[in-house]
């Protein structure tokens, strides 16, 4: 959720800072003669206030990337991230008595104004995402570890099927680190009872839909093992033409493509979920850069 019971102390003190300033610039506007403006005392003031909360917010990501930097907890800075940065934009705008004079101060609001909305939509996708990927990848994984994990996949994918179908052209030799060796022991088993039609046939369909599917998901989006429905319609015809003795086999083929499709859903929804970032912290740093140059030229001329 956006809003928690965690949430509630920086959700206060935005809605304290928001409160005061607004009782500040009410009668700073109906009583300055000349409107507000950011180069009067209270102008200013506002001015420094919306800068100082940027800067803040911007600390999150430098608390990211030096390691004597990370004091307190990430959550805690990230709600405050939020909510004072979100407060910015109306100090800001109280600054600027709520005028754009000048080209770079137009630049300026452009971009708080997208800063803050991009900021925003990266909080409603860290807020869905998460519970999304909970129902749909039950089997969700550490990020990081995906490559490695869909090695294993196939290496015991080939282990299965030639311990199966005997060998099989290309396939590794060499065993990968925690693959399935149980299931590939009683595929050795049954290898020897089927008929060689019936393991000629298994090893065409994991040569030819499965073998390539594991190989590259991505480029095979098309396959029907890429659809959870697809493929379960595609094993149950397997096993009605497969004699029992290879059923637990294309049980385990079943499970090792159901797993790369988790994977492969995790890879997406992770890469939607950080796709903001690719607008958001670029746009923040300009935006602190022009803020400062801004700040500078104000107080010089």
């Amino acid at each position: 959720m956006l809003f928690d019971q965690k949430q509630r102390p920086w959700v206060i003190a935005a809605a304290l800072i928001l409160i005061v300033a607004t009782a500040v610039y009410i009668p700073y506007a109906i009583l300055s003669p000349q409107g507000p403006r950011g180069g009067s005392a209270i102008g200013l003031a506002f001015g420094i206030a919306g800068f100082a909360l940027m800067i803040f917010a911007g600390l999150l990501g430098a608390r990211k990337k030096v390691p004597v930097w990370r004091i307190g907890r990430a959550q805690t800075w990230m709600r405050g991230h939020l909510w004072l940065g979100l407060v910015a934009l109306p100090i800001i705008l109280f600054h600027a008595g709520f005028h754009m004079r000048g080209t770079l101060t137009c630049v300026l609001m452009i971009l708080l104004f997208t800063v803050i909305a991009s900021g925003m939509f990266g909080a409603l996708l860290q807020a869905y995402i998460p519970r999304r990927m909970t129902i749909e990848v039950p089997m969700e994984t550490i990020y990081e570890q995906i490559d490695h994990i869909r090695a294993q996949l196939r290496e015991e994918a080939d282990q299965l099927a030639t311990a199966a179908c005997g060998t099989l052209q290309g396939a590794p030799s060499a065993p990968v680190a925690g693959a399935n060796t149980a299931a590939t022991a009683s595929a050795v088993e049954i290898g020897v009872e089927v008929s060689e039609e019936a393991r000629s046939q298994l090893r065409e369909f994991y040569l030819r839909r499965m073998r390539p599917f594991l190989n590259a998901p991505a480029a095979h989006r098309s396959s029907p093992l890429a659809d959870a429905p697809q493929a379960a319609g595609l094993f149950e015809e397997l096993r009605l033409r497969m004699p029992p003795e290879l059923h637990d086999t294309l049980k385990d083929f079943e499970s090792i493509c159901e797993e790369e499709r988790q994977l492969t859903r995790q890879a997406k929804l992770h890469r939607v979920l950080h796709a903001w970032l690719l607008v958001h912290v670029p746009l923040s740093y300009a935006l602190l850069a022009l803020a400062a140059v801004h700040a500078i030229v104000a107080l010089r001329f």
